[in-house]
């Protein structure tokens, strides 16, 4: 849903305020979900496991999803504990180091956003 969040905002060819809005509802919803579900909990299935690890990177963009994080406290600590694990400032600085061009070109989007089952090849 994120992801839609992203795509209806940020690379759309037209704009389209329903979905912009739709998606833009459903990340704060989800957001809220994972508020509580971390309001008495450590990390998302209540040790450190590959929920955490696949959820963090959805929340880093949380600027360009219109989101704060002052508004879901469990969240913002869970967030901020994951984002001082070694490993994770590891990943995030080698990302850094690498991805020094767009990532999103015209050229992505036409294979990222353009493709059918029978045009991926």
């Amino acid at each position: 849903m994120l992801g839609q969040n992203h795509h209806f905002a940020h690379y759309a060819p037209e704009t389209l305020p329903y979905a912009i809005n739709r998606y833009m509802k459903e990340t704060e919803r989800l957001y809220a979900v994972l508020d509580r579900r971390l309001q008495d909990r450590e990390f998302v299935a209540e040790v450190y496991s590959i929920a955490d690890i696949a959820s963090y990177p959805w929340i880093v963009p949380r600027a360009r999803q219109e989101m704060k994080l002052e508004e879901f406290p469990h969240l913002r600590r869970w967030f901020n504990a994951m984002g001082a694990r070694p490993a994770v400032q590891r990943a995030y600085a080698k990302a850094a180091e690498i991805n020094t061009a767009p990532t999103v070109t015209e050229a992505a989007k036409a294979i990222l956003f353009g493709q059918g089952r029978r045009l991926a090849a």
